[in-house]
């Protein structure tokens, strides 16, 4: 398996900071939990407050969850430690900050420790609806354009991991946030152990195995990275415009997760899917899709996944590499 190129920022003695134990002796640890619609962010933040509540810490969570279709804001406040008032972290007083996409974990980094904060962040990026105004592949997005190096010179430690690449390697892409919690679960004094009880409490009950990799291979990341950094610019990017590149666009269908509700039919902004006899989506047009991943990030059962053919993804990922 191909090691997942990252941006890193150290601690001075070589470990990621503050710890649970250093919470005993405090104020409560404050850990900050942010993402979209369908990642996972509320499952990542139970898991830490059942771990935390089961060690004998006071712990308070608040939440926004509830998004009717995937692709809405989605964040929770978890705090723990001997005593713990408010539910919620003040701005500038998170320790750490973890963050399933990416362009939200910049959004969130206000809300960081100036001097102290973590910053662990998936490389994801989940570009909404109205950035997609040139559909077309590679062309200009109104999306965040910093780098993980912009980023990791403002705050104390940063960690930028391409973990849905990690996940799908692994065979489910679904468990990028578990990748995440073992990052995250490395800076925390909890046994690796413990984190495993406490997460196979939330995930899926087919899906325990797969995740438990995930997260033995977040936390293995995060070791690696320590000693061996490699620095990436991705996923900032100059959007260079293919409209003169040919491509094709394949849709895969999974149709036992597909539950018919048509809202990808509907809100395709090239009205090229349809419902077929058996009530399942398809390709009805191929010609007019412009694999903009609408659908995909629609479907609120992940039945949906967008391929564009490799000339187009390479131009694409090629683009991306070069700051805007």
């Amino acid at each position: 398996m191909s090691r997942p190129t990252a941006s890193t920022s150290s601690a001075k003695d070589g470990q990621l900071r503050p710890t649970a134990a250093a919470a005993k002796a405090r104020e409560p640890m404050n850990v900050l939990i942010v993402g979209v619609g369908g990642q996972g962010v509320i499952m990542v933040s139970k898991a830490l407050a059942s771990l935390a509540q089961s060690k004998g810490y006071q712990v308070k969570q608040s939440e926004v969850h509830g998004m009717a279709k995937r692709g809405g804001t989605v964040f929770s406040h978890v705090r723990f430690g001997p005593q713990v008032w408010s539910p919620t972290i003040p701005k500038g007083e998170a320790d750490i900050l973890v963050a399933l996409e990416w362009a939200e974990g910049l959004r969130w980094l206000p809300f960081l420790k100036p001097d102290t904060g973590i910053f662990i962040c998936d490389t994801k990026r989940i570009v909404p609806p109205f950035a997609c105004l040139n559909r077309r592949p590679g062309a200009p997005l109104r999306y965040s354009r910093e780098t993980p190096a912009e980023v990791r010179a403002q705050v104390a430690e940063a960690y930028a991991i391409d973990a849905t690449r990690m996940a799908e390697e692994l065979g489910n892409e679904r468990a990028a946030n578990v990748v995440l919690i073992g990052a995250l679960s490395t800076a925390l004094d909890f046994p690796a152990g413990d984190w495993e009880k406490s997460l196979a409490q939330f995930v899926p009950k087919k899906t325990i195995a797969v995740n438990l990799d995930a997260f033995r291979l977040g936390r293995s990341w995060i070791e690696e990275a320590r000693t061996n950094p490699v620095v990436t610019e991705a996923p900032a990017a100059k959007a260079a415009a293919l409209a003169h590149v040919p491509y094709s666009v394949r849709l895969e269908i999974t149709p036992e997760w597909c539950k018919s509700c048509d809202i990808c039919v509907k809100l395709c902004p090239e009205r090229c899917l349809r419902l077929n006899a058996e009530r399942i989506v398809e390709l009805a047009q191929p010609e007019k899709c412009t694999g903009c991943r609408l659908c995909e990030l629609l479907c609120p059962d992940f039945a949906i996944r967008v391929h564009l053919d490799s000339a187009v993804v390479a131009i694409a990922a090629a683009a991306q590499e070069t700051k805007a």
